[in-house]
């Protein structure tokens, strides 16, 4: 990979590191949110505001995910492998997916009034949707042509 892309892609994996631990909406964090919740979905009963309350064990939370892709995306960038960053960003990609689609299945009405209250000034879902993107750009990069020697 070009010497530009690797900074890029450590960069990348930095911002979604940090973003796993700030809200990605309203006053839920990553680590608020269980693995479970995003196989399963969310219980019934449950309003918006109890995602947040939740008490969930780092290693069962969604962070957990995010951290291990903005690892394997500053792996990509350390050892040059394009395959580690594309795994890095579908699983961050799918985290991220799979919790807005059960947050929408289970509180559909509610979040598309509010969306624009809801997402506003959330600086880890900024973090970590923005690195995720621009690692994802960053992995479309051509590879160097080798240079032909005399």
């Amino acid at each position: 990979m070009r010497t530009w892309v690797h900074f890029v892609l450590l960069l990348c994996g930095i911002a979604v590191g940090i973003g796993a631990f700030l809200p990605i909406m309203e006053n839920v964090t990553p680590t608020d949110v269980g693995i479970d919740d995003l196989r399963n979905g969310f219980p019934a009963g449950w309003a918006l505001e109890q995602l947040g309350d939740q008490s969930v064990s780092f290693y069962k939370s969604m962070a957990m995910l995010l951290v291990i892709s903005a690892a394997l995306i500053l792996l990509s960038a350390l050892l040059g492998s394009r395959a580690l960053g594309w795994v890095g960003i579908i699983v961050g990609v799918i985290t991220l997916a799979a919790f807005f689609f059960r947050v929408n299945e289970r509180f559909g009405d509610e979040f598309r009034d509010h969306a624009s209250n809801l997402l506003s000034n959330q600086m880890g879902l900024n973090l970590v949707a923005g690195g995720l993107v621009v690692a994802l750009f960053a992995c479309l990069v051509p590879r160097e042509k080798a240079s032909a020697t005399v």
